[in-house]
């Protein structure tokens, strides 16, 4: 690393990768940068705060999704098999969505698996198999957690005047969760697969 240094110092081309190059932290999380925005300081440090909450638990949901996904069995197996990755994958694009709208307000987005885990409200899982409702039922949870988390954030940001925090919320995230939650809550109804006959007819 000292000889590229002295390369580059010295104004000769060098070809060498920069591998293993000591960096500085230019920008701490939960901090915002002046963008020219016509948005307040405020405003742009409160949604990307409640904007990475929402963040840590939407990629906490995402690895329940794959984590479910794999573990499912029993008669129902290869439905939500698939079921479930849809919805990973749709949770993928609300992840990354989410994160550039932190970045575009200036903020930082959390992103380390590490960092995550410390800040999401999720509860843990088991780190084995549960029985398909409960697994059904962790999955419902951990969205209701995230809407009433986007409800708020959503109302607070518009009286803010973040209206593009407040669609993205409104018009993506909670419109999402709302249907995958109903496409999971249909699967826990006791009700028979074919309708018995009535009145004698077949």
């Amino acid at each position: 690393m000292a000889t590229q240094r002295t390369k580059k110092a010295s104004g000769k081309a060098s070809s060498e990768p920069w591998v293993h190059t000591d960096g500085t932290e230019i920008q701490e999380f939960g901090t915002v940068r002046m963008f020219p925005l016509g948005l307040s300081f405020d405003a742009r440090m409160y949604s990307c705060e409640r904007l990475n909450q929402i963040l840590a638990d939407s990629q906490i949901l995402y690895n329940l999704y794959k984590k479910h996904h794999w573990l499912m069995r029993g008669p129902t197996f290869y439905q939500l098999h698939l079921l479930l990755d849809k919805h990973a994958e749709e949770q993928v694009k609300l992840v990354d969505t989410i994160a550039e709208r932190v970045q575009t307000l200036g903020g930082v987005a959390v992103g380390d698996p590490r960092h995550v885990a410390e800040i999401t409200v999720i509860p843990r899982p088991p780190n084995g198999a549960e029985e398909v409702p409960a697994m059904l039922s962790r999955l419902i949870q951990a969205h209701e957690t995230i809407l009433v988390a986007c409800h708020d954030a959503a109302a607070r940001a518009q009286d803010m005047g973040d209206d593009g925090t407040n669609d993205l919320l409104v018009s993506e995230v909670i419109r999402t969760h709302e249907l995958q939650t109903w496409f999971l809550i249909e699967h826990l109804v006791d009700t028979p697969l074919v309708e018995a006959p009535h009145n004698g007819h077949r």
